[in-house]
This record gives C-alpha cells, sequence and structure tokens, in this order.
C-alpha cells in the first residue's frame, strides 16, 4: 500500500508487466485455437467455440473461491500459481491431438485464469488510490491489450514459422515469466485494522455492475473467437490483423483517455461503451469487405476503451479493501460467463447461420446490456442521489 495519491509505483509497473506477460500468451492461443481446432484437429467453428470457452466452466465455478482465498492468503500465492498453472496447460496442448484433450486442457487454463486475474484485480485496487481507481484500470489493462494486440501475429509467426507447436510453448514461458514477475512484487494485501467479518464467496453488491459488463464480454468473446476465420471469409491475408488493430486502438485509446472513468459516473459511461461495441460488431456483420471488418473493429475498440475501467469502478465502489477479492471474484466469474458462453452460444450460431450473424447476436446482446446499465444507474439514482461513481 502506498498511502498517497502516486500510481507508477514499482509493485505497480510489476503488475502491469506481469498482465503483459500473462495476456501476450493468451493473445497467442486466441489466435492459434481456432485455426488448430478447425486444421490438424479436423473439426468445424462450433467445435472451436466450444474450446475456446471451455476454459470459462471451470474459471467460472473457482472465481468466487479464489476472491476468499485472495483475501486471507494474499494476492501473490494466487498471483504465482495461476500464472505457472496457466504455462503448464499451454505447454501440454502442444502434445494432444484431440478435441476432448484440448478441451480438458483448457479447463485447465480456466483454474489459472481464475487464480491469476481474480488476486491481479484486487491487487491493483490494493495499489491504487481510491481517487484514481480508474486512471489505475485504464493503465494495468494495457498489458492485457497489448498482449492481445500482439499475441495474435505473435502466435501467427509462430505457427507460419514454425508449428502449432511452437507457438504453444512459446505461451507456455510467456506465462512463466508472468510468474517470476508477479513473484518480484511482494504481498500487496494490506493487515485488516479491525475483526474481519464472515468470508462471502459472491460480494451482492457487484452482481449489478457485472452484469452489465458481462453482456460487453459475451459479445467481444463472440468476435474474438471468430475473427480470425472471419478475416479469411473477407478476403484479408493476414488473418491476424484484425486481433492486432483492434488491441492497439484499445491500447492507445487507453492512454489518451486514461483520467476520464475518474471523472464521468461509472454506469452511464459503462452504457454508452457497449452501444459503441454494438454499433461495431453491427457494421462488421452488415459491411462483409476488409473495409467494414476493420470499421466495426475501430469502433468495437473504442467501447471497450471504457467498459473495462467503467464497470470494475463501479464494482469496486461497493466493496471495502477487506473484501476486494470477494468483488473481484464476482465481477471476474461474470467476465467467464461472457467470454466462455458468449463463443459457445454465438458458435452455434455462426455454425447455423454463418459468422455475420454471429455478429450481429452479439450486437443485440451488447444493446440489450447498454439498456440494463442504464435502467440500473436509474434505480441506484433514485435510491441515493449521491451514488458513488
Amino acid at each position: 500500500m502506498t498511502g498517497s495519491d502516486r500510481l507508477f509505483t514499482t509493485g505497480f509497473v510489476l503488475l502491469t508487466v506481469a498482465d503483459l506477460g500473462y495476456f501476450t500468451a493468451a493473445g497467442v492461443a486466441i489466435y492459434t485455437l481456432p485455426l488448430y481446432v478447425t486444421g490438424p484437429l479436423g473439426s468445424d467453428e462450433a467445435a472451436a467455440g466450444l474450446a475456446f470457452g471451455a476454459f470459462a466452466i471451470s474459471a467460472l465455478v473457482l472465481r468466487p473461491f479464489a476472491g476468499v482465498l485472495t483475501d486471507r492468503l494474499g494476492r501473490r500465492p494466487l498471483l504465482v500459481g495461476g500464472a505457472l498453472l496457466a504455462a503448464v496447460s499451454l505447454a501440454l496442448t502442444a502434445f494432444v491431438d484431440s478435441l476432448p484433450a484440448v478441451i480438458a486442457l483448457r479447463l485447465l487454463l480456466g483454474v489459472a485464469e481464475a487464480a491469476f486475474f481474480v488476486a491481479g484485480f484486487a491487487a491493483l485496487a490494493d495499489l491504487a488510490a481510491p481517487s484514481r481507481v480508474g486512471e489505475a484500470l485504464s493503465y494495468n489493462s494495457l498489458g492485457l491489450y497489448l498482449g492481445i494486440a500482439f499475441g495474435p501475429p505473435l502466435g501467427e509467426f509462430l505457427v507460419e514459422n514454425g508449428s502449432f507447436t511452437a507457438a504453444w510453448l512459446g505461451a507456455a514461458v510467456l506465462s512463466v515469466a508472468a510468474a517470476v514477475l508477479a513473484a518480484l512484487i511482494g504481498e500487496t494485501r494490506a493487515p485488516a485494522d479491525g475483526p474481519v467479518g464472515p468470508r462471502r464467496l459472491i460480494h451482492r453488491k457487484a452482481i449489478g455492475p457485472s452484469i452489465g459488463f458481462f453482456t460487453s464480454l459475451a459479445a467481444i468473446g463472440g468476435f474474438l473467437a471468430f475473427a480470425a476465420l472471419h478475416s479469411q471469409d473477407v478476403g484479408l491475408q493476414n488473418s491476424s490483423t484484425p486481433l492486432f488493430v483492434y488491441g492497439v486502438v484499445v491500447v492507445v485509446s487507453r492512454i489518451a483517455f486514461a483520467k476520464v472513468p475518474d471523472k464521468v459516473p461509472s454506469l452511464p459511461l459503462g452504457a454508452a461503451a457497449l452501444a459503441a461495441i454494438a454499433v461495431g460488431l453491427a457494421t462488421a456483420a452488415t459491411w462483409t469487405t476488409p473495409l467494414g471488418l476493420f470499421t466495426g473493429t475501430v469502433l468495437m475498440a473504442l467501447g471497450v476503451t471504457f467498459s473495462t475501467p467503467a464497470f470494475f469502478s463501479a464494482v469496486f465502489a461497493t466493496a471495502r479493501p477487506d473484501q476486494r477479492g470477494a468483488a473481484s471474484g464476482t465481477a471476474s466469474a461474470f467476465i467467464d460467463l461472457g467470454l466462455g458462453g458468449g463463443p459457445i452460444v454465438l458458435g452455434l450460431v455462426a455454425q447455423s447461420a454463418g459468422i455475420p450473424w454471429a455478429l450481429a447476436t452479439a450486437s443485440a446482446i451488447a444493446l440489450a446490456g447498454s439498456a440494463w446499465t442504464l435502467a440500473l444507474n436509474a434505480r441506484r439514482t433514485d435510491r441515493q442521489p449521491n451514488v458513488p461513481r
């Protein structure tokens, strides 16, 4: 804990770089997995969506428990353990040749995801001054989105110049690097000032904003799962390029607008972000050319720029310091529902009606989330006019 408004401490920088390593590994998998499933494994788009989202099953079940353990044991054990477990899962994927085996390893990756992600967000809230939580989320998320930006091109390079095995092993090495960096951070959890109440698996006050966040992830999860395949369908030679553009736009925008989430009420900002995501997905679905795909991708990325800081600011505004793990576990469980369930459901739509219809369905999900978030904000304002952002 810093005890001041200083943001760029050693711990904060180490956490952000650890996130970069972990999520670059995830970016390699985002590119490699659907092509691996539909290529060497000989399965179809529905199987690719199932494999992509399978990690969410174990992650969804375990995130609330990871939240309790994060509040009880500390942030560092789960950060390090999660990154190492991810390395094991990714490395073993290089040596399996069946869809059930890949799904089993994705389930193992979900255990890693639960530990690393929940502990990472709790540590971030520990390290950031309350008045700069939104800004801290914006900067810290650069690790995630740089990973999404550069992970897929790295995956494409490793596959084309080496093999699928090289891509999976490269992702595993990145996860090990994340574990080493996380170990250097130290423990960020502050000792309790007084008696600690009973630990709850679910932080109920976080559920409302988490539902809005869920819709953003369900929609974007469909884009991430099928971007490479859709790129090929519209005639792009480098199928990882839209994912790269998506990540770069989010990164640049998060830097340019880092202070906005602390100055604008969180829930209205989240609703506007969801509306932008919906417009972007609708554009990509209906304008099936490279230009249409890039235009939709940029619009989506602009929405995602503000969605995570907005919704997590709303979540952490409901939690005391000793409840941050539980709040993070509750909110991130909805991430699993979105990133896991979204690709599975939208994969079925893509299989039966085509990828453009899957993207259109994702747009409708984001639009519904925007309406929900506006209604939630109206209810909170009616009950408490000075509700925290």
